[in-house]
């Protein structure tokens, strides 16, 4: 088979919706209002979905309405949904464009719940992995342990779901394994040390970049092993949490929790520079290439006290299929 390069084009989505039904209005969220609409994939992480118990039972009968909803919009446009997998309010959908399908496989689910010492799902991850033209990619959707003094527990839940995530057919050892992990959600870090006024005026000024050294995530990156490699876009745009009901203003009750961008999107390959890579090098090396177009949140949704964050990449991959 002839070599092809191909850029395929997913779209994630993190929100935390506070059991909110969808809003009508949902292009700016899925790039439906550019000019160029050239998405391939759709990954739509969703937290706090409604569980209350006649919703969640009736969600396991028929689709939730988040699914219906976003699949009215998707169908016209020749995306299909691949995958949705639920645990209690977590939610992950996946949509692709239909001539992609036959080159979509080995499609595998799971879910690992933290909460309450393993035993509940409130707290945990969803997760689907597949082969997207030969090359294995996954996708985990977190909602990680909340409020300032957790950042530990956080760290250590999601190192503890990296090394247990395992699919049906137990091929990988764990997740890092794949080629390519997508890591997003409610992962509720937040910024260290800094007063709610200072936060605050840092944020009025567009000077956020004054925040970023007492993000606990992105002190995290820098000491702890395990989240070598993972990358994440510069944090550019508003903290996207905490804000009040149906409007772009923070936290005025009184609690009035600091602003925090609890809600990311990383992404790691697998190193593939060690002796290992050369032990399976073949006539055809496959090479997969990340590039982050945009990240940014969206402040025009006020459904949910925060604001839903979204990352558009290419993937630049070498196929050997034959490509319609």
């Amino acid at each position: 088979m002839a070599q092809k390069t191909l850029d395929f084009r997913v779209h994630i989505v993190t929100w935390n919706v506070a059991t909110a039904p969808p809003p009508r209005d949902v292009s700016s969220l899925l790039q439906l209002d550019t000019s160029c609409t050239n998405t391939d994939m759709y990954i739509i992480g969703l937290q706090e979905v409604n569980s209350k118990i006649l919703n969640f039972i009736s969600d396991l009968a028929f689709d939730d309405p988040w699914s219906l909803h976003l699949m009215d919009i998707l169908a016209p446009l020749n995306y299909v949904k691949l995958s949705s997998i639920r645990m209690q309010g977590l939610l992950l959908l996946t949509f692709v464009k239909h001539q992609h399908i036959p080159f979509i496989q080995d499609i595998r689910t799971n879910y690992i719940r933290t909460g309450l010492f393993g035993y509940w799902g409130n707290k945990g991850g969803v997760t689907i992995r597949m082969s997207i033209y030969g090359h294995m990619v996954c996708f985990m959707n977190c909602h990680l342990p909340a409020h300032m003094e957790n950042a530990n527990q956080r760290l250590d839940d999601f190192e503890r779901m990296l090394d247990a995530q395992q699919f049906d057919d137990d091929s990988f050892g764990n997740m890092l394994e794949h080629d390519l992990v997508f890591w997003f959600g409610d992962l509720n870090f937040r910024i260290s040390d800094f007063g709610i006024h200072f936060i605050r005026e840092a944020i009025n000024n567009n000077k956020y970049n004054l925040l970023w050294d007492k993000d606990q995530l992105n002190a995290a990156k820098k000491k702890e092993p395990f989240l070598q490699g993972f990358l994440e876009g510069p944090l550019k745009f508003k903290p996207t949490y905490k804000f009040d009901q149906n409007s772009d203003v923070y936290d005025t009750s009184n609690k009035k929790r600091k602003p925090a961008w609890t809600d990311r999107i990383l992404w790691k390959l697998k190193d593939v520079s060690g002796s290992e890579a050369k032990d399976t090098e073949s006539d055809f090396e496959q090479i997969l290439k990340v590039t982050l177009e945009k990240y940014t949140s969206h402040m025009s949704y006020g459904i949910s006290d925060h604001k839903p964050v979204t990352g558009a990449f290419t993937l630049q991959v070498i196929s050997f299929m034959f490509i319609y």
